[in-house]
């Protein structure tokens, strides 16, 4: 099943490498039925993940100058802090057992992996969807609408501490619309977003008891990296937004498998 394991790690790699998005959300599902680890410690495994592979995508990003730093500060510094508060404090304090009905028992780890299905099908409806082309081009002029953007980075940011996913099917459509920006550049500044957001939420759980398998993370980290690489390369020869349709109807079919499971069969 470890074998298992790390080729999907590859796939994930592939599929952001592929589409920009969508892969991180598949780590936590992975590390929990595959890897056997604990929901909450998949969580905070899946942020240093997801951060790393997307600082990886976020440095190729900037060599070719689809980054905008401005908006990294003004969207990454409510979002870091919310991530951060919400896996220093906020996932501790929630119980073991959170509510009780019948016979069923809604664990803390049962809502992680329910809030996370959510999450998935959200993902899931959002690639799916054939979206307008947005009106920003490579020479519009960028606005900055502060407040949403803020609002936007501290939503995202408690999400992502709470799931562990980059949320990058959020960021991107807050960036094109919020700030008129140009897709390649949304794409690119959002991977830096998740990869300051997402290291620095798993800096919280290592200040906290989570014991961490180390070699386990490591290898599935490199193999996504590895994955990442394969995906440029195959992005090339396959077009994107088919793909991302067909990733978003088996994202759906996961985030509808976890919801069934978790609350029939758990």
């Amino acid at each position: 099943m470890e074998i298992l394991g790390y080729i999907l790690a590859v796939l994930v790699g592939i599929s952001l490498g592929l589409i920009g998005s969508g892969g991180s959300i598949l780590t936590v599902p992975i590390l929990v039925y595959i890897m056997g680890v604990e929901p909450v410690i998949a969580t905070a495994y899946s942020l240093f993940i997801v951060g790393a592979t997307a600082l990886v995508g976020g440095v190729q990003n900037a060599m070719k100058k689809n980054v905008d730093f401005k908006t990294v500060l003004i969207f990454g510094v409510p979002s870091i802090a919310a991530v951060y508060a919400t896996r220093m404090w906020m996932v501790p304090l929630i119980p073991r057992e959170i509510l009780t009905l019948g016979s069923f028992v809604l664990t803390k780890s049962i809502a992680l992996m329910l809030l996370f299905a959510v999450v998935m099908v959200f993902a899931a409806v959002s690639m799916i969807r054939t979206k307008k082309q947005s009106n920003g081009n490579e020479n519009s002029v960028m606005t900055y609408n502060y407040p949403m953007i803020l609002l936007e980075g501290t939503v995202v940011g408690v999400l992502t501490g709470l799931v562990g996913a980059g949320g990058g099917f959020l960021i991107i459509p807050a960036l094109v619309l919020l700030a008129r920006m140009p897709m390649k550049l949304a794409v690119g500044t959002s991977l830096f977003v998740i990869a300051a957001k997402s290291l620095i939420g798993f800096l919280g759980d290592l200040q906290g008891e989570q014991q961490i398998d180390w070699s386990l993370l490591f290898g599935f980290t490199l193999a996504a990296i590895a994955g990442i690489f394969l995906g440029i390369f195959l992005s090339k020869k396959i077009e994107g937004e088919k793909l991302k349709k067909a990733f978003g109807w088996f994202v759906l079919i996961m985030g509808i498998y976890i919801i069934t499971k978790e609350l029939f069969f758990s």
